[in-house]
C-alpha cells in the first residue's frame, strides 16, 4: 500500500532537557523520539503537547519513560510521516555517565507503547524473536476453530497485516478476535470462557480481561513475555459490538467467510472485509501510520460495553498500570502489624493467605517465619518477585490470582482454600477499601468459606480520616463487621487508630478488625 503524501514539518524543536520537548509549530502531526538512532516515544504536536498561541509548545517526559533518564543519549526528534529530522543532538540527564539504555528485564529494548507503558515494541525484535507469537497465533486460532468458532486477526495485527504485512513496530502485543452467532452478552460471555478452556487445554497461560475477552501469556525465547489477546463480539440490530472498543453499524458478511492475509510471511484469517473492520477500529484514516493512536471511543460505548462485560474487571488496567510503571523489587524486609498478628494466631507451619499481597512484602516475611502463605492478587505478577525471593531460600510461596469482582474466581479460589489443613488466617490489608461493595461482600464470602473451622481474618482499612491514596476508598468498620457477620462471622475485636496512635504510621486513619469462624 502506498504510503500518503504529507507536506514538510511546520515545527522546530528548540530544545530537549530534563523537562522534555520545546518545540515550535502549527497544525497537528506525529513526531517520533529516538534515543541513539531508536525510537523511544511518539507524540502528536499539538494533542499531547501544552502550548500558547504563538506556536510555542512543550511535550513533557512520559513518566512511564522518565525514569530512565539518567545518562547520556543522542536524542533525536523526526516528522514521523515525512522522515524530516527536527532535532539531533547529544544529550545528558542526570548524574550517570553511562549511555542511557531504555530495556527491560530481560535486556530487551523498550519503547512507549499505545496504553502510554514501555514495553519490548516488534521494532526492535528479530524474526527470531517474533516466530513463538507467531506459532502461537497459529495454535490459539486452531484450537479456538475446533472448539466451532472462526477467529481471525484485529486491532494493530490486522492493521500491520493488512497495510504492510508485518506487525507494526510500535505496537507491543497480538490480537484476535471474533464474532459470535449468539446476540445476547450473556451467551456472548459464556462462549468467551469455553473458548478460554479449549485455550488453557493447550498447556497455554489465559488470563481474563472481562467477560468477553481474555489474554494468553506468550514467552519468548528472549523471556519477553507477550500478549496474545482474544475479544469476542455480537451483532445485534444492525450493530456489531466488539470488545474493547467498537460500536457500528455492521455486517456479518463483511466478517464471514474470512478471507486470507499475510503477516511475517505467514498466512493467517482477515475479516471478508477487513478495510470495514479497521475503519470501525482506527476510523477513516486508518491507513496513515499513526504510532501515537489513541482510542477515541465515545462514552455511551464504554458504559455498554462496561455494563455488559466488564463488571468482573473494575479498575483492572488501573492496577496493573500501577505495577507496570515501577520497576519489579524485592519487598522492604520490615513486616505489618497486621502480618505480625496473623502469625501469631496460626504459628509456625500455619497457612496465611494473603488477599490483596501487592508487593508481597509481608507474603514473603511470613515465608520467612515459616508459615505456608499463598498470596492472592487482582494482578498476580506483582508479587512474582517476592515469590521467586522465596523459591531461591527454598521457601513455600504460593501466587494465586484473585478477583473479589468475579463470583467464579472466589467460588473457584474459596473452595480450594478450604480443603486446606491446619490453623488458617487471611490477611487483608487495604483490600476493603480498594473494591466496591460487591468486592466487600465477596471478601466475606472468600472468608467464610476459607476459615470455616476456626480461622481468623486480619483486616486493615481506610476510615476516612486523613489524606489516603488515591485508590481508597473510605468504610465504615460497622458496616464491613455486619456484612462478615453475615456470612456467619464473630467478630473479635474492631479498633479505629488516627494518624501517629498506636503504631499507625501513615497519614490516615485505619481501621482494624479481627473476625472468626466456628
Amino acid at each position: 500500500m502506498e504510503g500518503p503524501k504529507v507536506p514538510r514539518s511546520k515545527a522546530r524543536v528548540s530544545e530537549v532537557d530534563e523537562g522534555g520537548v520545546r518545540l515550535w509549530g502549527f497544525g497537528d502531526r506525529v513526531l517520533d523520539v529516538l534515543f541513539d538512532g531508536r525510537r523511544v516515544w511518539s507524540f502528536w504536536l499539538v494533542r499531547d503537547t501544552e502550548g500558547s498561541p504563538t506556536g510555542r509548545r512543550h511535550a513533557a517526559w512520559p513518566p512511564a519513560l522518565s525514569r530512565f533518564l539518567d545518562g547520556h543519549t543522542r536524542v533525536s526528534v523526526r516528522d514521523h510521516l515525512t522522515g524530516e529530522t527536527l532535532f539531533d543532538e547529544e544529550r545528558a540527564f542526570g548524574t550517570s555517565s553511562a549511555r542511557i539504555a531504555v530495556v527491560g528485564k530481560s535486556g530487551a529494548p523498550m519503547g512507549l507503547d499505545k496504553s502510554g507503558r514501555m514495553s519490548a515494541t516488534f521494532d526492535t525484535r528479530s524474526p527470531e524473536d517474533v516466530a513463538p507469537l507467531l506459532d502461537s497465533i497459529d495454535r490459539v486460532l486452531e484450537a479456538i476453530r475446533t472448539a466451532g468458532i472462526e477467529a481471525f486477526l484485529a486491532y494493530g495485527t490486522l492493521l500491520g497485516a493488512i497495510r504492510e504485512q508485518r506487525l507494526l513496530g510500535h505496537d507491543s502485543d497480538a490480537d484476535l478476535a471474533y464474532v459470535s452467532h449468539a446476540s445476547t452478552p450473556v451467551d456472548v460471555i459464556r462462549e468467551s470462557f469455553r473458548l478460554q478452556r479449549a485455550v488453557t487445554g493447550l498447556g497455554l497461560a489465559t488470563h481474563r480481561y472481562s467477560g468477553a475477552a481474555f489474554r494468553i501469556d506468550v514467552v519468548e525465547g528472549d523471556g519477553v513475555v507477550r500478549a496474545l489477546d482474544v475479544f469476542a463480539g455480537f451483532i445485534d440490530g444492525g450493530r456489531l459490538r466488539l470488545m474493547g472498543e467498537v460500536d457500528a453499524p455492521y455486517e456479518m458478511d463483511w466478517i464471514y467467510p474470512t478471507r486470507e492475509c499475510t503477516l511475517e510471511g505467514r498466512p493467517f484469517p482477515a475479516p471478508a472485509a477487513p478495510e470495514r473492520l479497521l475503519e470501525a477500529m482506527y476510523g477513516p484514516s486508518w491507513a496513515v501510520p499513526d504510532p501515537a493512536f489513541r482510542f477515541g471511543t465515545d462514552q455511551h460505548t464504554i458504559q455498554e460495553l462496561t455494563g455488559w462485560f466488564r463488571g468482573t474487571s473494575v479498575e483492572r488496567q488501573a492496577w496493573e498500570r500501577s505495577y507496570s510503571r515501577a520497576r519489579m523489587r524485592v519487598p522492604r524486609r520490615r513486616p505489618s502489624q497486621l502480618a505480625r498478628r496473623a502469625l501469631g494466631f496460626v504459628g509456625q507451619g500455619g497457612t496465611v493467605l494473603d488477599v490483596g499481597a501487592g508487593w508481597g512484602a509481608d507474603s514473603l516475611w511470613l515465608a520467612r517465619q515459616g508459615a505456608q502463605v499463598t498470596a492472592y492478587d487482582y494482578v498476580p505478577k506483582a508479587p512474582q518477585t517476592a515469590q521467586r525471593v522465596a523459591a531461591a531460600e527454598g521457601l513455600r510461596l504460593d501466587v494465586r490470582h484473585l478477583n473479589l469482582t468475579e463470583w467464579r474466581s472466589v467460588l473457584g479460589e474459596g473452595a480450594l482454600a478450604s480443603r486446606r489443613s491446619g490453623r488458617r488466617a487471611i490477611l487483608a490489608r487495604h483490600v476493603a477499601d480498594a473494591t466496591n461493595g460487591f468486592g466487600r461482600d465477596s471478601l466475606a464470602r472468600f472468608s467464610s468459606m476459607a476459615l470455616r473451622d476456626g480461622g481468623r481474618l486480619f483486616v486493615d482499612v481506610w476510615t476516612g480520616g486523613g489524606t489516603a491514596p488515591l485508590k481508597l476508598r473510605p468504610v465504615s468498620l460497622d458496616a464491613l463487621a455486619g456484612r462478615l457477620e453475615g456470612q456467619g462471622a464473630t467478630i473479635i475485636r474492631t479498633r479505629e487508630l488516627a494518624p501517629g496512635e498506636g503504631g499507625n504510621r501513615s497519614r490516615f486513619s485505619i481501621g482494624r478488625l479481627v473476625a472468626q469462624w466456628d
